[in-house]
């Protein structure tokens, strides 16, 4: 599977600048920030059955001092939120970014108009499972047509079918977690239930 993903992503490489911008030739500081998850496509297993009960999740972006990604991401799961830092090593050379200690093979953007959305591409390897994802981060709450346009071009190209792809639900509980935590709250990792404080 990762031959093949691969390979999809080398051929797509001919799609103008202006719709597949690679993270190799992005400048990183373009990524920082808050950002809505707002559209998924996942190999993971029981995605297909999960996807109706997601809600739009959140990342905040940082760069550390070293070049390394620090993401506070607020994830929905089944009735939970959790909320997880995740620190990424840079691959040289290019902006490619890994952590195969925590199960991240490979993360990058493969589209962004630099101002109000990304097309982001993770591939993971958790115990006996290895899947990849394309995720829609936005801004606002809200995607535009260019986004959605662009997020749906590259999950077909990726091979992923309607059944892994889902719009999350417009609740806005979970993903403010992170933009809470990173706001007021020290860097650490915790488990937030229903829409208990964490």
């Amino acid at each position: 599977m990762p031959a093949v993903l691969l390979t999809a992503l080398l051929a797509l490489v001919s799609v103008p600048r202006t719709q597949a911008v690679w993270l190799g030739r992005l400048d990183p500081q373009q990524l920082l920030g808050p950002w809505y998850v707002l559209a998924v496509a996942s190999g993971e297993k029981g995605f297909a059955l999960e996807k109706a009960t997601k809600n739009i999740e959140g990342v905040v972006v940082t760069l550390t001092s070293e070049n390394h990604l620090k993401m506070l991401s607020s994830r929905h799961r089944l009735e939970r939120c959790d909320v997880n830092v995740l620190e990424l090593l840079r691959r040289e050379p290019g902006w490619v970014f890994e952590n195969p200690s925590l199960g991240v093979l490979d993360y990058r953007v493969l589209g962004t108009n630099f101002r109000d959305y990304a097309i982001v591409f993770t591939q993971l390897e958790f115990k006996d499972e290895a899947f990849s994802t394309v995720e829609l981060y936005s801004r606002t709450d809200l995607a535009s047509q260019e986004a959605m346009r662009l997020f749906a071009r590259w999950s077909k190209a990726l091979g992923f079918l309607s059944q892994q792809k889902a719009m999350l639900q417009q609740d806005l509980t979970c993903a403010h977690k992170a933009f809470q935590w990173s706001s007021w709250f020290p860097v650490t990792v915790a488990t937030c239930r229903g829409d208990s404080a964490c």
